[in-house]
């Protein structure tokens, strides 16, 4: 039952979004990147329970245009979960839970960040 009214403060309303996953090192240097940036910038992220990628949560319609290398873009199809301490992957876990972040990230700025991020992973790289 989908209602609109917040009873319990840990269930937060149906959020659409789409879902950018990205390599977990990247991800957690944009995440810095956002943080230092402006800290309000950065939305929910999730990362899957196998550390391999985080899912930084984007407004819906964003898949249709995004084109970062090495990145993916997932729709949602304006199907939306209930964002709560609860997960909505099995086999995940809140990097960045619901309750301190907006739920969404901007894409533009995102991207920004996901472009610097993988401009310091590629710099540390080539020193070792």
């Amino acid at each position: 039952m989908t209602t609109s009214r917040n009873d319990d403060p840990l269930r937060l309303p149906r959020a659409d979004c789409d879902v950018v996953t990205v390599p977990t090192r990247q991800g957690l240097e944009a995440v810095d990147i956002l943080r230092r940036g402006a800290g309000d910038a950065v939305g929910l992220v999730l990362h899957d329970g196998g550390g391999d990628t985080l899912g930084f949560l984007v407004p819906p319609g964003t898949a249709a245009a995004w084109d970062v290398p090495g990145s993916t873009c997932t729709e949602t199809d304006g199907r939306g979960f209930r964002l709560a301490h609860e997960l909505p992957a099995e086999g995940s876990d809140w990097l960045l839970p619901p309750g301190g972040a907006d739920s969404a990230t901007d894409p533009a700025v995102l991207r920004e960040a996901l472009g610097e991020a993988q401009r310091m992973i590629e710099a540390a790289d080539s020193r070792t």
